[in-house]
């Protein structure tokens, strides 16, 4: 089983870190856009940048700086500071991990199986009820 560990840093004043502002910063460095790595997210322009600018005032130095559109359209980087918060966010959670490995496999094997998903929620489709008639072979 691959259970996922994520972890959430809480600071004081109610200012957090955690898997989804550290999965927004890796795609911005992937793909040099906030727009795309938001897209690539699951969420909006909007939602993105207003992450980022908390992440940006979060830290002393900013995390990601954003060039603005022109001839070549904008774009945006992490700054050295924030491949460094990645890095040590994803080391960290890598140690946790290592470190609770015995207690996570225990948790895992007391899950119950994953229940069965109604058809209409693997396919899609509405699920049908298959019946029968009696009248078969009656003509009105």
């Amino acid at each position: 089983m691959t259970t996922r560990l994520t972890i959430r840093l809480d600071f004081e004043a109610g200012r957090r870190l955690g898997a989804g502002k550290v999965a927004l910063l890796e795609s911005i460095d992937r793909t040099g856009s906030i727009s795309a790595a938001g897209r690539a997210q699951g969420m909006s322009y909007r939602r993105a940048w207003l992450l980022v600018d908390d992440l940006n005032q979060l830290f002393a130095a900013p995390l990601v700086v954003a060039h603005h559109g022109g001839a070549n359209g904008g774009g945006a980087a992490l700054t050295d500071q924030g491949r460094r918060i990645v890095a040590l966010y994803r080391d960290a959670e890598a140690k946790m991990r290592s470190a609770a490995g015995a207690e996570i496999d225990a948790i895992e094997r007391g899950l119950a199986p994953p229940a069965r998903a109604p058809a209409s929620q693997t396919t899609g489709l509405p699920d049908l009820e298959v019946t029968t008639s009696s009248r078969r072979g009656r003509t009105a």
